[in-house]
């Protein structure tokens, strides 16, 4: 074996990508010891993402002062990626679910001015490229709140600024662009997305994710009523309809916020990491591809990681084998997607808490012995 990729996603709550790859190559090297290894940690534009990018690009990770999603000032942490020009932005870390109390969930006040305030402090830098994911909103302003935060002002037919929040945009009567951040026009931003929802209706942000948030029937109602205003004024004052592009409703609106004030391109998050961090290059010559995640499951199979990389091998005829966590229903599915063989962690009867505790010694064990399998197997 003269060359091999390692190519996981970190595994949640345990170790980040690059971990579990340093391990993989570990146990790799008990069988090949003078291989190549070339470790490329992967996301697919969810929870991970900024790290792996960070890792794989001889990146830093930076802060910034924002606000929480009910304005509460809160440091956030971003990317800046080796490239000096790319900053990757996860909005949950601003305006997400997983940094407010989940009694306090509110959709009708929650806000997206914290991700405004994070590209701000990238642009401030001189970052030209921004790759921002957004999964786990807590929010469904339709990205006001990030325009806001550079410079727009969502103002009501009395002239005056309206509250934050998604259920004040029902009184929004114009928007006024005169302060928004010329620097914007000159970012390029990619959107990790990775849903078709357009912006209102039975299949829009606020019905189909707004429950989740915390909104009722009659909030639900509500907000999808003040998503469409917002929709109508976008369209009429800046000349761009989004409200039925797919994923214009993504995180509660902030694809349609993004695409309308930002000019982003949504794309699938797997295409946008497994691009950043130059994977086909990197591939180039390589016998074997090992990747991973924390569970091997039906929904692997649907825009994940570990299948976008196998996909990706498997242009090239290089062989493909999955290190998990656990293997969930459906894991055999992956078969059809590109990975040959999957290995799980679990060696022996162990509680979740002690296997994560030992991840990294068990990712190192299970990828010897899928690497003595195929050594055996080749003779």
């Amino acid at each position: 074996m003269n060359k091999i990729v390692f190519a996981p996603q970190g595994f949640k709550e345990s170790l980040t990508g690059i971990e579990i790859a340093r391990a993989m190559a570990a146990g790799a090297r008990h069988v090949w010891p003078d291989a190549e290894c070339t470790l490329v940690p992967v996301a697919d534009g969810g929870d991970g993402t900024l790290q792996s990018l960070v890792d794989a690009s001889d990146g830093t990770v930076r802060t910034a002062s924002a606000v929480d999603p009910f304005g509460a000032e809160i440091e956030v942490q971003w990317g800046a990626l080796g490239d000096g020009q790319t900053a990757v932005i996860e909005m949950a870390r601003s305006s997400g679910l997983a940094i407010i109390d989940p009694n306090s969930r509110d959709p009708l006040r929650a806000t997206t001015f914290g991700v405004g305030q994070v590209m701000k402090a990238a642009l401030d830098v001189g970052f030209s490229h921004f790759i921002i994911g957004i999964g786990g909103s807590a929010t469904n302003d339709g990205g006001a709140g990030m325009a806001e935060a550079l410079g727009a002002r969502m103002l009501d037919s009395s002239g005056n600024e309206l509250e934050r929040g998604g259920a004040a945009l029902a009184n929004l009567d114009r928007i006024d662009l005169s302060g928004f951040d010329s620097r914007i026009a000159d970012v390029r931003i990619d959107v990790a997305c990775d849903v078709n929802n357009p912006l209102c209706g039975p299949t829009g942000a606020s019905a189909i994710f707004g429950p989740q948030k915390g909104a009722s029937p009659e909030q639900v109602k509500q907000l999808d009523t003040a998503l469409r205003r917002f929709g109508e004024v976008v369209a009429r004052d800046m000349e761009k309809d989004v409200m039925e592009i797919p994923g214009a409703g993504a995180a509660g609106g902030l694809g349609a916020g993004l695409m309308a004030f930002a000019n982003a391109h949504l794309r699938l998050g797997a295409d946008i990491v497994l691009e950043a961090v130059e994977l086909e290059s990197k591939l180039d010559g390589a016998d074997l591809v090992i990747v991973g995640e924390g569970q091997f499951d039906r929904s692997t199979v649907f825009n994940k990681s570990p299948v976008a990389v196998a996909q990706r091998a498997k242009r090239l005829g290089i062989p493909v084998i999955g290190i998990a966590g656990s293997l969930g229903a459906g894991y055999h599915e992956v078969h059809e997607h590109g990975i040959d063989a999957v290995f799980s962690l679990v060696n022996r009867p162990m509680s979740l808490a002690d296997a994560m505790a030992d991840t990294a010694r068990l990712v190192e064990r299970a990828t010897e012995e899928a690497c003595r399998a195929i050594a055996a197997a080749k003779g």
